[in-house]
């Protein structure tokens, strides 16, 4: 097991998080490029690696079930955070002066994070953890920004921040355990379980690259950082990553 794995999944989140402290305006442009480009890359590495590993196994004719369960959930978990592991960092004056801790945003982002750290136990996985880990970066300053706005001191901040970057690196733990049979007898669920993180990443990605910009519309820069996105992935396809299925 690689630790740098782990290593790249916590800090990205985490620094991120803490970038808070170090913007000074709501100037985000910046942020709305690593989302697109992560969005792009993201898809593509579901399309290219993710889908045709899925469908190998013998219980492929199950796995589309399990792709739009996936789907539904991350439906699901956005009616609690609010689109904020897209990165939307609105929605959330309505709590005013109030220290308002917000559990719905929280729990549901701990759990997306946890899901999307488990197709990483995989070797030829490795390109994913790069798209997940920029992912992670401006949902990590968003939930620290809605932090801010509930009036949270920097410890306690930081130390939510800390608990949402930990839960990739957890799930990538828990995933490696049930790949490599350590964890009792549930290894043949594994692709059942990577179907679901599918259905997830599809919806967090087709989302970010039509959402992340006003009236849905594709600017240069946008359009740029979509096509490096998709440029990066099929690099790495076709230069080991592609694993002949």
């Amino acid at each position: 097991m690689e630790i740098w794995k782990i290593l790249v999944l916590f800090f990205c989140a985490f620094l991120g998080g803490c970038a808070i402290f170090l913007v000074k305006s709501d100037k985000s442009k910046l942020l709305k490029l690593i989302l697109s480009f992560s969005g792009a890359y993201l898809f593509a590495i579901t399309v290219l690696h993710l889908i045709p590993d899925a469908y190998s196994g013998v219980d492929a004719h199950d796995i589309g079930i399990y792709i739009l369960i996936g789907f539904m959930i991350q439906v699901f978990l956005e009616q609690f955070s609010h689109g904020v592991e897209h990165g939307h960092m609105h929605h959330h004056h309505e709590h005013g002066h109030n220290k308002v801790f917000p559990y719905g945003i929280m729990i549901s982002l701990c759990l997306h994070a946890f899901l999307e750290g488990m197709p990483l136990a995989k070797e030829h996985h490795n390109e994913l953890i790069f798209g997940i880990a920029l992912h992670h970066i401006p949902a990590a300053f968003a939930l620290a920004s809605i932090l801010l706005q509930n009036h949270y001191k920097a410890a306690n901040l930081l130390l939510y921040v800390g608990i949402f970057a930990i839960m990739a690196p957890l799930g990538f733990l828990l995933s490696y355990g049930i790949s490599t049979g350590s964890i009792g007898g549930i290894e043949m669920y594994f692709n059942k379980m990577m179907g679901i993180v599918i259905g997830i990443f599809l919806h967090i990605s087709t989302t970010i690259l039509f959402e992340s910009s006003v009236d849905h519309k594709f600017t240069r820069r946008k359009m740029i950082a979509v096509m490096v996105g998709l440029a990066v992935a099929l690099i790495g396809f076709y230069t080991g990553g592609h694993t002949g299925h």
